[in-house]
């Protein structure tokens, strides 16, 4: 596979994820009351902040690895093992708090709505490192 492809791979596996959750998150914003809305809202901005500065050092170590492989590579050398225990962890913990019962709508509204949006943020990272470290 060309390792062109690979930030592609990358961006899709990080940004379906955080198109999902988004949607969640936004949802569940919906379904409260306004009054609960401005404490949650700064919440959310916590961890959009949190999570922007950590997915921008994770995708750029990754995009420096993807750009340091010979032009022809295998699909597993996208990430380290480290990036797909990454990966396949928070994957499974995502859909294990789906069972979990009694999780209050405000963690869902504030976290997801912080954690989807930089989900995709990351993907498009992907693909813009694709551009600027191929050139």
């Amino acid at each position: 596979m060309k390792r062109e492809y690979l930030y592609y791979i990358a961006a899709i596996i990080w940004g379906i994820p955080g198109v999902i959750i988004s949607i969640k998150g936004i949802s569940a914003y919906f379904q409260m009351c306004p009054g609960k809305l401005w404490w949650l809202l700064l919440i959310t901005a916590g961890v959009i902040a949190g999570f922007y500065f950590m997915f921008s050092r994770i995708v750029d170590k990754y995009s420096t690895r993807i750009a340091s492989l010979p032009a022809k590579t295998s699909f597993w050398q996208t990430f380290p093992l480290k990036g797909w225990i990454l990966v396949v962890g928070m994957s499974c913990l995502g859909i294990a708090l789906k069972f979990v019962p009694g999780i209050p709508m405000e963690f869902t509204a504030s976290f997801y709505s912080g954690l989807g949006p930089m989900l995709v943020v990351a993907a498009a990272r992907f693909i813009y490192n694709r551009f600027s470290n191929e050139l």
